[in-house]
């Protein structure tokens, strides 16, 4: 395999506080691979629109035994929480229940009242600019919240994608309450198509970002290109401590566009990744692992190479966000318009996937988990490629086993 060592102009890290001397030999989490968004008419396999019927194909198991869920699980549909959005993306519970949701192409972040589905408008986001796959992305809370009030977002300015924390202060009027972005990270190459985008802490309170290659499929291999990754990084947007490259944020990489993350019970990680026309994949990611793209697209026998926990046609999915809960990986498909159910044995499935909600709500794209054997999921349908009902685009209460 021949492999390109291209450096990307532009790439910068923005070190806001300096990582103290002296690292604790803190024990990496293992974490799962990341599927891109599918679109038809979108170059490269980016985000599809319609659904198909290709099918899957699961990855043998090998894992050593551990508990497990039931083979077959159920999903039922509590009640819409909140209709008439537009292009929701991130999705972020606040402690006393509401939610914060994103919205691409506006830029802003909306306070939602899941007891009562009323809409506030928190504040717009300076500096986004929509465009394709673009705009604002991923938000996520300080695991300091309780005391410091920041919200991170993930979105694309005019020249990269970038990560900003902000100020939320409740107190102010509606529309003013976002303070001043300050920039943590700058540098992820932005293109019309897979700017990845999902941002979530970890147990370990690290920052992690699933970003995407940009249509350069070069640049997944490239470790000095922050494009293609699985990134790492302390609250304050430095390398965090334990990564597997020196005064590097890049935790894996060969991903081709990441928009799930999710932990398991144990603490390991999991992501979701868009293929191009033949595999969708959900991995598990382990620390400095190559997980193949653009050399491989799926399972592979070339032992360079992270194999993933399973695949799918892209058709049956082109998976975004991903949520852990009753022992199994939920993951929302756009093309495939369908909530996946993957039980877990350790890092691998221990059961053939179940898919939920088949063309119900159109496309979803992001799934939370509302604590215990509930999840909130975000459906997809004003985005571009989605068809669009009267309420949507919305947020949905569902109840999994």
């Amino acid at each position: 395999m021949t492999k390109r060592t291209r450096r990307v102009e532009g790439t910068t890290i923005v070190h806001r506080r300096a990582v103290p001397a002296v690292l604790a030999a803190a024990a990496l989490l293992l974490t799962a691979g990341c599927s891109a968004d599918g679109g038809s008419g979108a170059p490269g396999g980016a985000e599809r629109a319609s659904p198909g019927g290709a099918s899957r194909q699961s990855v043998p198991s090998t894992q050593a035994a551990e508990e497990t869920p039931p083979a077959k699980g159920s999903v039922k549909v509590l009640r819409t929480v909140a209709d008439d959005l537009n292009t929701p993306w991130g999705l972020a519970p606040l402690p006393d229940g509401d939610l914060l949701v994103s919205s691409r192409d506006d830029g802003t972040i909306t306070r939602i009242d899941p007891k009562t589905g009323k809409k506030t408008e928190v504040g717009e986001v300076p500096g986004v600019s929509p465009e394709g796959e673009g705009g604002l992305l991923g938000i996520a809370l300080s695991p300091d919240y309780a005391s410091d009030h920041m919200i991170y977002a993930y979105f694309t300015s005019a020249s990269d994608n970038r990560i900003v924390r902000m100020l939320y202060d409740a107190e102010k009027p509606p529309g003013e309450r976002l303070g001043a972005p300050d920039t943590i990270l700058r540098g992820i190459p932005k293109g019309f198509v897979h700017n990845g985008g999902r941002i979530a802490f970890g147990p370990d309170k690290m920052l992690y970002a699933g970003t995407g290659e940009s249509g350069d499929r070069g640049l997944s291999q490239e470790r000095d290109s922050l494009g293609g990754k699985i990134l790492r990084m302390t609250p304050e947007g430095e390398p965090a401590p334990g990564n597997p490259f020196p005064d590097s944020p890049v935790y894996s990489y060969g991903h081709r566009n990441v928009q799930g993350l999710a932990w398991d019970r144990k603490q390991r990680l999991f992501a979701s990744e868009f293929g191009q026309d033949t595999w969708d994949e959900l991995n598990a990611i382990k620390p400095g692992d190559n997980y193949g793209w653009p050399e491989a697209e799926g399972r592979s026998d070339d032992a360079e190479y992270h194999n993933p926990i399973d695949q799918w046609r892209p058709d049956d999915a082109s998976p975004s966000g991903i949520a852990y809960a009753e022992g199994s990986i939920w993951m929302a498909g756009l093309r495939g318009q369908r909530l996946w159910r993957i039980p877990l044995k350790g890092t691998e499935a221990s059961a053939d996937p179940q898919a939920f909600l088949n063309d119900d709500y159109g496309r979803l794209r992001t799934v939370v988990s509302a604590g215990g054997d509930k999840l909130w999921i975000t459906t997809s349908n004003t985005d571009g490629r989605g068809s669009p009902k009267d309420g949507d685009d919305r947020i949905l209460e569902v109840q999994v086993s």
